[in-house]
């Protein structure tokens, strides 16, 4: 393949020689596009009558589009008039939708039922199908990102095969495909990091930037239009691509906590990386690129056909194997050491760390430089998207999803460590090769002095954090120092090439502890404690605003009983996030909970209750239907808001049946949470409401009940991580026996579930 683009080099311009192949880079973009659209078109009859031809065109356009490029422009008049059918099916589905917002009805045909309803059938997922070591809170307020997630591991390789076998003599084109698509890998690792998951979160993250930078390695090459001997002369001093490979090795481990694909899926990228290192001779280095590009891509075909049917029908349709090794085992496997009283408390790392340390890792390993290669043009060319890409524009990613966490310092250090290396980058292998002069030297040597300085306080916030980080930032500390001797042409190189070394290794261990941590909440690999703690936060714990209880103490329940019964307000956990509660019995009590939390009063509160046999011995004048859609839905993270009347009072509301719910209606909760049940139990129902400042998020910790509204309460029942992270979804059910309900919020269990139940029990009922 390099022999055939040589050809060009004496005869064009490398701009003329990037646009080479233009159509066939375009078809081996297009082709898994067609694929994907076939997928979406057959799993949208699930939903309903419209969509399936929507996603039908789409594919029928892309097929044309695609032989239009290789044929007569017949291909292409016959895509337009597909698009053009595509703008009449959406104009008629918006007016649809529109109409349905409208008047609560579904008023032109093709919306609400499904094609063929198979796999929306079917009982829900057994216990085998829930793997105990994976991501413990599901915020179903976001979509699912891995079905999107492997659909980009498809498109990247395909691409890459196609490169790889010689169909495209230029990668020019191929950069920007794989760009686009690196970009759509960040946003399903962004979504994966929204639900709080941190597997997700770094693999998405990690093949995101693995495939740009490949992508902008090859398109140097096909930039420069290169000899194979300064190719090989070029690659063969570059070692980025080995941490690559360890990072690939780390996901394989923990994703024997998963399933089997997950497993096959990380070994076959462990084998891409394997097939990029640059010491293979350059004559198999592209056949075994392209072998396992190959094998890559239908593994993750099949992963987005899998991921994608079984996040719809909510169970395993497509299967994806068992879990390798069971959470217990690896978890024992995994111990370093006997757990000791706090090892059990959850890890408060962010879900992005993993993610930070591999990226700092790759950009370390390679920016590794041996004496030969900084007066080799080839080398610095080839360097500069590697370095750049993980240390800085990815590393720029992680910034962003750092200042959403919930650490103390935020992204400080992640927004810092991205100047580094694109001063790093700019100075060491792009100043190389633009010559400059002692005066833009100088200019570095001030910056470097700057970011020696930054970075020793960097050192005093991972001090507060962990050993692991504080070692990771005294090792930059040195390279910094490094930076700054080669600006003064003092370098000694040995020294540089120890540290980045050295900074790779602490990176990769890094990577593999904080997410093991963070996938079982658990301290399994340690970090090292904070050398600096935070003395002030330790002075106030022993003084908490309010007085706090524990849920696995019968005591501690019967102690937010008392108080609740005094009239008290009370943080309590659910079964989706944490709630604000007071007993029924003191009306005073549920007019604090609108001062507590500056609730507009417009806004009702709900009323929670154990069980669904107590409504039933309240006698409430309920129809078949309603009685049977609430025994499936309770209970669960679904509140009901059902017609007013005296059952209320049977039910033991009393005093408090003006202060819950409007005047006509109240909304009810089951929790399925065995603490919230049993004091329940033992006071009668609850007044209940979200435990955050009205219009901020909810909370999910009883640490944050305490933080936000200690000081305004009476007591916090502590039960550490809620099981959600969005509040319970709530439906209408006024209407229910005209054979409507409608969805008030969408909150943790998804509005297509809901009716999905609803219509299986009016089925059942005819």
């Amino acid at each position: 393949m390099f022999n055939n683009m040589s050809l060009n080099a004496t005869t064009e311009m490398p701009v003329c020689h990037l646009c080479m192949s233009l159509k066939e880079s375009a078809i081996a973009g297009l082709v898994p596009f067609i694929l994907l659209s076939f997928i979406l078109a057959f799993c949208s009859a699930t939903v309903n009558y419209i969509m399936p031809f929507v996603f039908g065109a789409i594919t029928a356009t892309l097929v044309f589009e695609a032989v239009g490029l290789v044929s007569s422009s017949w291909a292409l008049v016959v895509s337009g008039v597909l698009e053009l059918l595509i703008l009449i099916f959406a104009i008629y589905g918006s007016a649809a939708l529109l109409i349905k917002g409208l008047t609560q009805r579904l008023a032109l045909k093709g919306f609400g039922t499904p094609l063929f309803n198979v796999l929306l059938l079917g009982t829900t997922n057994s216990g085998k199908a829930q793997n105990v070591g994976q991501e413990k809170k599901k915020n179903t307020k976001y979509a699912e990102p891995m079905a999107l997630g492997f659909f980009c591991d498809t498109v990247a390789p395909f691409i890459f095969a196609f490169y790889s076998f010689g169909y495209m003599k230029s990668f020019g084109l191929g950069a920007t495909w794989i760009s686009i698509i690196t970009v759509a890998q960040l946003f399903s690792s962004y979504y994966a990091h929204l639900r709080q998951d941190c597997y997700h979160t770094t693999k998405f993250g990690l093949h995101a930037t693995y495939w740009l930078i490949k992508a902008w390695d090859e398109f140097v090459v096909s930039a420069l239009v290169l000899e194979d001997t300064i190719v090989i002369s070029g690659r063969g001093m570059m070692v980025g691509d080995w941490f690559f490979v360890m990072a690939g090795m780390v996901l394989c481990v923990v994703s024997l906590n998963t399933d089997v694909l997950e497993l096959i899926h990380n070994m076959l990228f462990v084998l891409l990386t394997v097939s990029t290192i640059p010491q293979i001779p350059l004559k198999g280095y592209y056949i075994f690129f392209g072998v396992a590009c190959s094998l890559f891509t239908v593994a993750s075909l099949y992963g987005t056909f899998a991921r994608l049917i079984n996040s719809i029908a909510e169970k395993s349709l497509i299967p994806a194997g068992p879990q390798p090794i069971s959470s217990d085992q690896l978890k024992k496997a995994l111990k370093c050491c006997r757990a000791e009283k706090g090892d059990q408390e959850p890890q408060m790392d962010q879900a992005s760390d993993a993610l930070f340390y591999l990226l700092n890792g790759v950009a370390a390993l390679s920016a590794l430089t041996i004496s030969s290669a900084s007066t080799n043009p080839t080398f610095l060319h080839l360097t500069v998207p590697w370095v750049l890409i993980s240390g800085a524009i990815i590393q720029a990613y992680v910034s962003r999803l750092q200042v959403t966490g919930t650490g103390r310092f935020g992204s400080v250090i992640a927004s810092i460590y991205v100047a580094v290396w694109a001063t790093w980058t700019w100075f060491r292998f792009a100043g190389n090769l633009l010559q400059f002069s002692r005066e833009a030297t100088y200019a570095f040597t001030a910056g470097a002095i700057a970011l020696l300085v930054i970075n020793a306080f960097l050192m005093l916030i991972a001090a507060c954090r962990n050993l692991v980080l504080l070692f990771l930032t005294a090792v930059m500390e040195v390279v910094l120092v490094c930076l700054l001797l080669s600006t003064l042409q003092r370098l000694p190189l040995e020294l540089e090439i120890a540290m980045l070394a050295l900074l790779s290794a602490v990176c990769i261990y890094g990577a593999l502890a904080s997410l093991v941590n963070c996938i079982f909440s658990q301290r399994l690999l340690p970090m090292g404690p904070p050398l600096i703690k935070d003395e002030a936060k330790e002075e106030s714990a022993a003084e908490l605003p309010c007085p706090v209880h524990y849920s696995r103490l019968t005591s501690g329940l019967l102690k937010i009983a008392g108080i609740l019964e005094a009239g008290g307000v009370c943080g309590i956990p659910t079964d989706t996030v944490y709630a604000l509660a007071a007993s029924c019995k003191n009306p005073q009590a549920i007019e604090k909970i609108y001062n507590i939390k500056d609730r507009p009063a417009e806004k009702p509160i709900c009323i929670c209750i154990s069980n669904v046999e107590q409504l039933v011995t309240a006698k409430p004048p309920f129809s078949p239907l309603l009685w049977e859609f609430m025994r499936n839905v309770y209970p669960g993270g679904i509140s009901c808001i059902v017609s007013k009347g005296d059952w209320l009072l049977r039910l033991g509301v009393g005093p408090a049946y003006d202060r819950v719910g409007t005047k006509d209606s109240i909304m009810i909760r089951v929790p399925d949470h065995t603490v919230t049940c049993h004091l329940c139990d033992i006071t009668g129902p609850l007044a209940i409401t979200s435990a955050n400042p009205s219009g901020e998020p909810d909370s999910t910790h009883h640490t944050m009940v305490i933080d936000r509204l200690g000081h305004k309460i009476q007591g916090v029942l502590c039960d550490g991580d809620s099981n959600e992270v969005v509040a319970s979804t709530v439906v209408n059910c006024l209407k229910i026996d005209e054979g409507t309900i409608s969805i008030v919020r969408e909150g943790c269990v998804p509005a297509v579930k809901v009716r999905q139940i609803f219509e299986r029990v009016k089925s059942s009922m005819v």
